[in-house]
Order: structure tokens, then C-alpha cells, then sequence
């Protein structure tokens, strides 16, 4: 099984990754409230957005907006019962690896609470005069998150 499939969990079972489809909008925005994320922005279609579905029901999800070459890596959660099994880690992969796939060469994100999981995932801090100037137009930017959080950008060229 790849981690575009599902991802290994420590009990032998699996979470499922596929597409968000306009039918997961209600579950996502469940799965960013309990994680106190923002949900202001989604889209209702859940366009590059990825989930993971676990005995029917979703237990993880991220998304991307794109900007042109740029993408703003957002709504990264999961569930507790999925946590520490690699589900996260898979999500950003995908959400990543399909937004590589069209075009975009440079992920970006906001975190107020997770500046020390990202780097694992290949992210670096930055500042924000460094941010592509369509992402910093962003609703994350202009005022959805707080000026307090962590920038961080990973670069999609040439594979993980």
C-alpha cells in the first residue's frame, strides 16, 4: 500500500486517502472546529482538498489553495483517534504531491501551534516578506490567522 492509498496504521488497519468531495464539507468543517482551526474560506466544493477515511468515516483532512505557482498549505487535522499513526503526515503528502502535479512549485502555511511538526515534513520558517505576493493576499494572511503565527514555505520542485 502506498501513502497515496492509505497509511499504515500501528493497530494493522488503514485510513483511506481520496479526494474531498462537496458531500465531506460538514465532516471537514467538524474536524477543523474540534481542532480549533479556521474555517473561514473553504470552499464548499473542497476543491484541493484531501481526506482520510477510516471504517466509513473521515478522520483527517488538508488542503491547498493554489495562487498561481504558489499554495497555501491549510486545514491540517485529525482526529485523535488517528493521531500519531502517520495519517497527518500522509495528507500533506498527497495535498502536496496533487498541487505539484498542477503546477505549483512552492507550498506556504500558517501554524500557531505546530512550528516544531512541519519541519519534519520539509517546511522552514521564513519571514513574511518572503511569501509569494498572491498568497500574502490570501483571507489566512490578511487577518484569518493572527500576525503571531509561524510562516513557513517548502519548495515542490524535484520530488520529496
Amino acid at each position: 500500500m502506498t501513502q497515496a492509498e492509505g497509511t499504515p496504521r500501528t493497530d494493522g488497519t488503514s485510513a483511506a486517502l481520496r479526494a474531498a468531495a462537496a458531500v465531506d464539507l460538514s465532516a471537514v468543517l467538524g474536524l477543523l472546529a474540534a481542532a480549533a482551526l479556521p474555517t473561514a474560506g473553504i470552499p464548499a466544493s473542497l476543491a484541493g482538498f484531501v481526506v482520510a477515511e477510516q471504517a466509513g468515516r473521515l478522520v483527517g483532512v488538508a488542503g491547498v489553495e493554489r495562487y498561481g505557482t504558489a499554495g497555501l498549505l491549510r486545514s491540517v487535522a485529525v482526529d485523535p483517534s488517528a493521531r500519531g499513526t502517520g495519517v497527518g503526515r500522509a495528507l500533506v503528502e498527497r495535498a502536496l504531491g496533487d498541487a505539484r502535479r498542477n503546477g505549483v512549485a512552492e507550498a506556504y502555511l500558517l501554524t500557531t501551534t505546530a512550528e516544531r511538526y512541519f519541519p519534519r515534513l520539509g517546511f522552514e520558517p521564513i519571514s513574511r516578506e518572503e511569501v509569494s505576493p498572491a498568497v500574502l493576499a490570501s483571507a489566512e494572511f490578511q487577518g484569518v490567522c493572527p500576525t503571531s503565527a509561524v510562516v513557513m514555505r517548502r519548495r515542490l520542485g524535484g520530488g520529496f
